[in-house]
This record gives C-alpha cells, structure tokens and sequence, in this order.
C-alpha cells in the first residue's frame, strides 16, 4: 500500500476537534470557539475580551430603570450560569428574541470584573425550538418524566 502524500497528510481533520484551535501550553485543552458553545463550567479558561458563544435556559431578565437602557440576562446551562448584559444597541437588534425566548444562543466578549464573569452580547438566538425538538426525539411513552394524562381523570 502507498504511503499518503504530504498533501492528504497535511489536511485538517474533520468534525468537532476541527473547529477548535491547538492547545496553548499550559492549557489542558482549548475551549470552544464560535459557533461552537462554551459550557457556564468552563468560563474561567478563556481570556479577558475573548469572544465566545454560550446557550441556556433563561432564567432572569432585569432591566433596571437606572441602567439606561441596558438589559441583564441569566443563563442556566446543565453545568451552571452566565450573566449576559445586552447592551441597548444590541437590544433594538435582536429585541424579540431577547424578550421572548426561553433558550438562547449569545455569542459575545467576555468581561470580568470582581470575579464576576460576564458576556457582553454581541448577537442573540432565540433557539427556544430546539427545546420541542429535544422532547420529540426523546419521545413521552414510558417515560417517567412525563404524565400520560391518567392522573388527571
């Protein structure tokens, strides 16, 4: 069997481990770029200003009157939370979405301040959907998460 050329030895691989840089030193490995999200866990590893992607429930919305314009959001993921702030600009952009979704996709810059770390948004997805999706696929019947409506007669 031939050896492969230096060209298809050369080419980048395919699937997830793709999308994400090589490791710095002293890293253990890299976090996921955009579009790729960025689990609440795993906030601390990139650096200050970094821009990154993150999704969740939301689970607060504050619009303060004294904070001229800006809106607070708090996304719960399955390892914790992020504190979005959406600036007014960013607002008016994605207004729906950040109004009404339940699920959301933000990507942004990282901020941190007083140990407390922030997304400062950039772009707002309601990816709300995907939630019927999940339900749909995992399906209802025997499940015991869900009632099959017999209790209730």
């Amino acid at each position: 069997m031939p050896a492969p050329s230096a060209a298809a030895s050369a080419a980048p691989p395919a699937g997830p481990a793709a999308a994400a840089p090589p490791a710095s030193p002293g890293r253990a490995r890299p976090w996921p770029r955009p579009p790729h999200c960025l689990p609440a866990a795993r906030l601390q590893e990139p650096p200050e200003n970094a821009r990154v992607t993150v999704a969740g429930l939301v689970i607060l919305r504050q619009r303060p009157g004294t904070a001229k314009g800006v809106i607070f959001v708090t996304l719960e993921d399955e390892t914790g939370v992020v504190n979005v702030i959406v600036w007014r600009k960013i607002y008016e952009a994605f207004r729906r979405a950040v109004i009404s979704g339940r699920l959301l996709r933000v990507t942004g810059r990282l901020q941190r301040a007083h140990s407390v770390t922030h997304v400062i948004a950039e772009t707002v997805e309601d990816i709300s959907p995907m939630l019927d999706l999940l339900l749909a696929e995992q399906g209802r019947q025997g499940d015991p998460a869900f009632a099959d409506g017999s209790e209730l007669s």
